[in-house]
This record gives structure tokens, sequence and C-alpha cells, in this order.
């Protein structure tokens, strides 16, 4: 079972151990799209099939989670 890791300050989890203490955890590129739309909204990844992966939207819009998320349409 996953442990759940303790989230910064700005809510984002950072690895815990050297040599990459300090840094925010990358999403695993297996997580499907029907999950980051639980969390994100429906609004993520339009266009991508839900059973897609992570990794998959990455190669094909060149585009980082980060990115991903914020070039999401504003909410009205």
């Amino acid at each position: 079972m996953a442990t759940k890791l303790p989230r910064g300050l700005d809510g984002r989890t950072r690895d815990q151990d050297p040599p990459k203490a300090g840094e925010i955890r990358q999403k695993r590129g297996d997580t499907l799209v029907s999950t980051l739309r639980r969390e994100y909204g429906d609004g993520f990844a339009v266009g991508i099939r839900s059973d897609a992966k992570l990794e998959t939207v990455r190669e094909r819009t060149g585009k980082s989670l980060h990115q991903l998320v914020r070039d999401m349409p504003k909410k009205k």
C-alpha cells in the first residue's frame, strides 16, 4: 500500500529522500486521463480519450501536466 506523503505549503508533494529532496514529485506517466479529470475537472485534455495515459498526452501535446492544467478553459 502506498504511503501518504506530506504536502508542502503550496499543496504539492515533494520528494523526501536525497538526492532529490525538496523537488516536486512528477505525476506517474501511467496515470489515466479519467483519473486526472476527476482531480482537475472535465476540461482536462479535451479531445483525448479517458483511457489514455498521461505519458501519451505529454507526447501528443508536448506539454507537462502543469502546462495542461494551466491551459485548461476557465470556468464561467
